[in-house]
Formats: C-alpha cells, sequence, structure tokens
C-alpha cells in the first residue's frame, strides 16, 4: 500500500469511548506506517516523511505536541482531507502538480498554511498569480439590454462613454453591396478602440436600438455627439440602406471625449503651465479670460449645437 493511499470511508460519530490524548514518541517508530485520520479520510505515511520538514506536522510527531488517537488507534487531525494527499507528496519530494482550478489551489494553500508549510504556500501564491494574470481580461464591455441599464451605466461611470450601436436585423430596404463590409469595419474599430482606451474611456454596445449603425459619446453623463452611420439611397427603382465607414470622424469624436476626462488628481504641470501665462500676461485679465472663454465655446459650440441647452455667444 502506498503512502499517500487515502481510504475514503467516512468516520461517522459513534457512541464509544472518546478519542485518548497522548505524546507521540515517532523516533521509535522510525520508518514504519502510522495511520491518520483526516476528517474522515485515512491516510498511510510514515514518521520519516511526516517530520522531514520543519512544519506542525513534525511537531505533532516528535513528541513536541499531544495527539489523539480514537479506539482503534488512529491518529485524529480535525482538518479537511481532501487535500492531505497532496500535502504528503510535497513533504516528499518538495514539489507537486498543483490543481488546475483555481479554487482547488486556494483550498491547498489554506491546508498549506495551517500545517505551516511555506514553501507549498509560496507555490500556491505564485500560481494563483498566474493564473490571474492569464485569465484577466483587459477590458470589460457591457452589453445593454434596457434602456434604463444604458442610463445607469452612463450616469454612474466616472469615464467618457463611447457606445456603438448596431443592429443588422433592421431589414426595411435591402443593403447596399459595400454596407455588410462597412459595418464589420465600425464594429473592428470599435474593438481596437476600446482596447487602446479601455483604461480612460467606458465601451458599451447596444444591440436592442432601432438605428443600424451609430456612435455616441457622452462625457460627464450627458450626450455629446453621435455619428449616425446609415443613410437611405434612392436606386433606379427602391430604396436601399447604406452604411458608411467614416474612420476619422470616430476618432476625432474618441479623442474629444477624452477632454471630459475626471483626473484622480490635479494637474501640477498644467497648473503650473496656467498660473505661469497668467501672471506673464501683459494685457487686462478681463480681456485674457474673455478670449480664454470664447475659445472653449468654440469648441463646444461644435460639439452641444444640437445637445447643449445653454446660451451661446456669437
Amino acid at each position: 500500500m502506498s503512502g499517500d493511499t487515502c481510504l475514503t470511508t467516512a468516520l461517522c460519530p459513534a457512541a464509544g469511548p472518546k478519542p485518548k490524548t497522548c505524546s507521540f514518541k515517532g523516533g521509535s517508530l522510525g520508518n514504519k506506517y502510522v495511520r491518520l485520520n483526516v476528517g474522515g479520510s485515512l491516510y498511510y505515511t510514515t514518521v520519516q516523511v511526516l517530520t522531514r520538514h520543519d512544519t506542525m506536522l513534525k511537531a505533532m510527531f516528535s513528541g513536541r505536541m499531544e495527539v489523539l488517537t480514537d479506539k482503534e488507534g488512529w491518529i485524529l487531525i480535525d482538518r479537511c482531507g481532501k487535500h492531505f494527499g497532496a500535502i504528503l507528496n510535497y513533504l516528499r519530494d518538495d514539489t507537486i502538480a498543483l490543481p488546475k482550478h483555481r479554487q482547488e489551489i486556494k483550498e491547498l494553500m489554506a491546508e498549506a498554511k495551517y500545517y505551516l508549510i511555506q514553501g507549498l504556500v509560496d507555490m500556491c501564491q505564485a500560481a494563483l498569480q498566474d493564473k490571474k494574470e492569464l485569465y484577466e481580461p483587459v477590458c470589460s464591455i457591457p452589453i445593454i439590454t434596457s434602456p434604463k441599464e444604458e442610463e445607469r451605466l452612463i450616469e454612474s461611470s466616472m469615464k467618457p462613454v463611447v457606445k456603438l450601436l448596431y443592429n443588422r436585423s433592421n431589414n426595411k430596404y435591402s443593403y447596399t453591396s459595400t454596407s455588410d463590409d462597412n459595418l464589420l469595419k465600425n464594429i473592428e474599430l470599435f474593438d481596437k478602440l476600446s482596447l487602446r482606451f479601455n483604461g480612460r474611456v467606458l465601451f458599451i454596445k447596444d444591440v436592442i436600438g432601432d438605428e443600424i449603425c451609430c456612435w455616441s459619446f457622452y462625457g460627464q453623463g450627458r450626450k455629446l455627439a453621435e455619428v449616425c452611420c446609415t443613410s437611405i439611397v434612392y436606386a433606379t427603382e427602391k430604396k436601399q440602406t447604406k452604411v458608411e465607414f467614416p474612420e476619422a470622424r470616430i476618432y476625432e469624436e474618441t479623442l474629444n471625449v477624452l477632454l471630459y476626462e475626471t483626473p484622480r488628481v490635479p494637474d501640477n504641470s498644467l497648473l503650473e503651465a496656467t498660473s505661469r501665462s497668467r501672471s506673464q500676461a501683459s494685457h487686462s485679465e478681463d480681456d485674457e479670460g474673455f478670449e480664454l472663454r470664447d475659445r472653449v465655446r468654440r469648441i463646444h459650440v461644435k460639439r452641444y449645437s444640437t445637445y447643449d441647452d445653454r446660451q451661446l455667444g456669437h
């Protein structure tokens, strides 16, 4: 019988004598097998294996700690026995093949911490870190399932928002020959932008809207711009839907929403530059303020011509 043999018999509490407490003299047994009952799972191993490393098991089986035994002589350890076989294998070989799933690695690490097996704890921690880096998504793209969900996402986001609505199932009219290719190009551009700016912009997809292909851009909770990529063209006998790919315009609007980022900390270089420009100004402060406001307002006139309800100057 191998040293890590587990007899998977669950021991139910039975009436009888209580477990005995005694000091285990492991040195007298040498390489002989001892019987372990770990949470109902039965194992055979040797004292040499259990005392090979400076762990809690060594303290238990070298006489420094008292151990519990039942009436049949099984040494009782009040822990889950699921991973005790892996514990024994590590004590023998100083390495093991770790489980594939993160949850099982966490369970094994908890047992290694209990038995004070630091080398195995380090192995588990390194494996968990590797798996996290391997499976951690670069960016997450929410898909809108209702108008209320869209509203909550946009209002609660601390980042600017770019939304792509595409709904190819809108077949009221036939499509032009290049429409399908252009629709795919819009989707591919959305994926590229989401990977490039995922830390600064929240990208969301909408597949339930009425439009066939439409980009929307939001800053600080309100809509800044919209790029509709579809139009109706009139053929000789019937109407057709045309999907376009205004790549340059989409890039421009995406860069514009970055102006509405909420910085986590003040930009010291920007504060220093603006304060220096004020101190070196030769004309009056009122004129300078008007010039700055006018420059910003021109950008906003372009951006808010449809959606901004503020009164604009000439």
